[in-house]
């Protein structure tokens, strides 16, 4: 075969030819970006585009960033070929979602209410209807269907095709049998930045490379690296001969409680399989030259799964099978895509690991790569699929072999509330992990720590059942809540991202980054945001300032990744340094209005009233042999201090804590009291209530901000959000019913249209009601008269629940409690 010819540079290089790398280079040429060039290791679609089903489905999601993706990729499938003369084979014939019990209609109402709002239209219809739209399918046994007429089918590799075609036309130069080696690579300061990519052909000089080589990302990712821990697993369906009554315009039809999905191919159906107990494949990595393969079908192992999905459609029992096929698809270990630029290289971005949702998602997520590669940064809300957000450990073998197994056969589960995954567990464990485990904690997952949600008491069994209603459990969440405003509970925090920055210029550097002013007098806290140049949020976070050249920050767990890549960013260059000291501390957080007095027990001899030690200030405390850190701040609404304490004395220190707190009735408290005592406050957590789409002031955080600083990265947008009218504003909003439950997206009211949807919600013991924190959108600017001039309600699975809402905290809007 004859060497393609390279040209000698670019400004982007995209890996691989399936439909993510042409959607990126077709909307890279349509962004003004003519000077890219795909390169594809065999031929395009070579990989797992080819064998794709074509779904196009937008039902299901309640990210509003998955949703606009799915929307935007439908609309261009339904105009691509007027512009490029190529057709993709889109078909609007429709979806039907069944639900099969009650867990999935009460998921479903939830989802269709979020999604109508941002603009899809779905019907929920009886089993009749869904008959009559889907005349082979069994339908008497459902409870209902969500009925989507602008979804549909497409072909996967026109689609590709004509995705190619567009972007050649605007100049992209796309080059097949190009097998990348080695994205190369050069010193920025302390970190890397993009110079080219090595082929066995020559080398590329370019200064942005995306990483879209699919089931092939991890193992070229680790050559530089990245973390993308994305796997292969295998994927089933079949196609039977033709059947009878398989009209090519039937809706797709899917039955997730039966593993299924159905939909007609050439006069046949085929049948697509998601099934629990999945297996992954080649762990060990992908082979170079795998092309257009397919794998060896385990059909005993797959045997039950295919004799329950095809009950659902049983007149395919009674016609032969023209093609059972068995395929690689890659897989996330959270199910979400990786996505963006990867946090210690220049230049290097990626977009891999779609969990077969690529050929819907290719559109959108390709226009969304474009938009980040050409002005920096995202238009929509990443904190969900940023590839910073994954760890070392997450590579692993056994993670990835087990891992894949369990969360392919997540994506036709019931998401119910409390669902949780039982792999790869207790990857960290907090410092007191036995002291939590004999207190009956009921564990669960945070970012790879065993953290408890709650607690059962000494040694009663800590056992919960998924479920969208109030559980057993809600006894102890409930206790536990009340005892931090009554009393003072002892909660565990050691999963929080913690980094020491040292160095000359270690304030310099944070005083940048940082909203507040971080670089002032030592030992004080400052609660800040760091933003980018249009004042949007990306980090969310405190800063303590130990010293002149001796810094704090400490951030949620789910942003550790984001946080510690533009830390390595800002300390790049000049005397300042970044450690990571997440597992070398304990941190405990005492809070509740009796802390001061356990804190005083526990520390004879410290003046620890109000004007001694202020809110927002720090103290070194000698607790029996271990040196603490002891912060007076709250997460709760609370007088309270967190303490961080070395590792190895973590034990000593929570049991001198509960000895001491004992006369004022302090226990341990979980997450779930966390959750539901910050919402009654309306504090934000970055990545559920705000998010890099937000501004610092549409976020309700401007008390933070401090323009008389001159040197912080948006300030000038900041200074401008400020004197504008906020047209968005995050809000609390609590029921005015005690008995609705909410969790997360419920569409807000006003007079009866929606205004907006909860970012979080939980449920406020001590204000009588669920309680959340809502995005609202007003014509003019959201104001206290807007709000009051309203009738408010939430849509809780389609009823209109009486709110009230606020832009203040309506549980202690003063903050009284916090100052004790």
């Amino acid at each position: 075969m004859t060497p393609p010819s390279l040209p000698q540079r670019a400004r982007v290089v995209i890996l691989g030819g399936g439909v993510i790398g042409a959607s990126i280079a077709y909307h890279l040429a349509h962004a003004g970006e003519g000077d890219v060039v795909l390169l594809e290791r065999d031929r395009l679609t070579s990989g797992t585009t080819w064998h794709a089903a074509g779904l196009m489905t937008s039902f299901g999601s309640t990210s509003e960033t998955n949703t606009a993706i799915r929307l935007y990729s439908r609309e261009l499938f339904a105009r691509l070929e007027a512009e490029t003369g190529l057709a993709t084979g889109f078909k609007p014939v429709g979806l039907i979602e069944a639900a099969a019990d009650r867990d999935r209609l009460e998921e479903y109402r939830r989802v269709a209410a979020f999604q109508r709002i941002l603009g899809l239209e779905v019907h929920e219809i009886d089993p009749r209807e869904m008959h009559d739209l889907f005349p082979l399918a069994v339908t008497d046994d459902l409870l209902a269907g969500f009925y989507v007429p602008g979804d549909g089918r497409v072909n996967p590799v026109d689609l590709t095709m004509s995705l190619a075609r567009g972007a050649r036309a605007r100049g992209v130069r796309i080059i097949e049998n190009a097998p990348v080696e080695q994205v190369l690579t050069r010193p920025r300061g302390r970190l890397e930045e993009v110079v080219g990519v090595r082929t066995a052909s020559g080398d590329i000089a370019c200064e942005n490379v995306v990483n879209c080589a699919g089931m092939w990302a991890r193992q070229l990712g680790e050559r530089n690296g990245v973390v993308i821990p994305n796997q292969a697993a295998e994927h089933y369906y079949l196609i039977t001969e033709h059947l009878d009554g398989m009209s090519p315009d039937a809706p797709i039809f899917e039955d997730p409680a039966s593993y299924g999905y159905y939909r007609e191919e050439g006069g046949g159906m085929m049948i697509g399989f998601f099934e629990p107990g999945a297996a992954a494949w080649r762990v060990d990595g992908i082979p170079p030259d795998f092309s257009f393969g397919e794998i060896t079908p385990d059909w005993e192992r797959m045997g039950p799964y295919v004799e329950r999905t095809m009950a659902r459609v049983p007149a395919a029992l009674e016609v032969g099978i023209r093609k059972m096929f068995c395929g690689p698809e890659s897989f996330t270990p959270d199910l979400l895509p990786a996505v963006g630029e990867a946090p210690g290289i220049h230049g290097y971005f990626v977009c891999a690991g779609l969990n077969s949702v690529g050929i819907l998602s290719s559109g959108g997520l390709g226009r969304v790569l474009a938009h980040w590669i050409t002005t920096g940064r995202p238009d929509v809300d990443t904190t969900g699929f940023d590839v910073a957000r994954f760890h070392d450990w997450q590579l692993d073998p056994r993670h990835r072999r087990e891992r894949t197994a369990e969360i392919l056969g997540t994506v036709y589960a019931a998401h119910t509330p409390g669902l949780q995954l039982t792999t790869s567990r207790g990857i960290h464990r907090s410092p007191v992990h036995d002291r939590l485990a004999a207190a009956g904690a009921f564990f669960r997952d945070v970012s790879g720590w065993e953290s408890p949600d709650w607690y059962a008491g000494p040694g009663q069994p800590a056992v919960a059942t998924p479920g969208w209603g109030r559980q057993p459990w809600f006894a102890q969440w409930r206790a536990e809540h009340e005892a931090v405003r009554s009393a003072v509970g002892l909660f565990d925090m050691s999963f929080m991202a913690k980094f020491r920055v040292t160095g000359a210029a270690a304030g310099a550097a944070l005083s940048h980054l940082s909203a507040g002013d971080v670089d002032r007098a030592a030992e004080r806290i400052t609660y800040t945001q760091w933003l980018d140049d249009d004042a949007h949020i990306l980090a969310d976070l405190t800063v303590t300032k130990l010293a002149a050249d001796d810094f704090l920050v400490v951030a949620s767990d789910t942003a550790h990744g984001q946080v510690r890549g533009m830390l390595a960013r800002a300390c790049a260059e000049g005397d300042a340094d970044v450690r990571d000291v997440t597992a070398d501390q304990a941190m405990l957080s005492l809070q509740g209005p009796r802390s001061r007095e356990v804190l005083a027990a526990l520390c004879p001899g410290e003046d620890v009233d109000d004007a001694a030690w202020p809110f927002r200030s720090t103290r070194w405390l000698d607790l029996g042999d271990a040196r603490v850190l002891a912060a007076r701040i709250t997460y709760v609404g609370e007088l309270g201090w967190e303490l961080f304490v070395p590792a190895d004395a973590a034990e000593a220190v929570w049991d001198a804590i509960l000895l001491a707190g004992a006369p004022a009735g302090i226990r341990p408290v979980g997450l779930k009291a966390l959750s539901s005592l910050r919402l009654e406050m309306a504090y934000r957590d970055y990545g559920h209530d705000i998010d890099n789409t937000d501004t610092v002031y549409e976020a309700g955080l401007g008390f933070a901000v401090d323009l008389g600083k001159d040197n912080f990265r948006g300030r000038a947008a900041a200074a401008a959000a400020k004197a504008a009218p906020a047209r968005r504003r995050l809000v609390q909003v609590v029921l005015r019913e005690p008995e609705p439950l909410l969790f997360h997206a419920e569409p807000v009211c006003r007079d009866g249209v929606p205004v907006g949807y909860l970012r979080s919600g939980s449920y406020g013991w001590s204000l009588g009601g669920a309680v959340g924190l809502a995005l609202v959108e007003a014509p003019d600017a959201v104001t206290r008269s807007w709000l009051e001039g309203g009738e408010w309600s939430v849509d809780v699975a389609g009823e209109a629940v009486p709110a009230s809402v606020s832009l203040r905290p309506l549980y202690d809007p003063a903050s009284a409690r916090v100052r004790g």
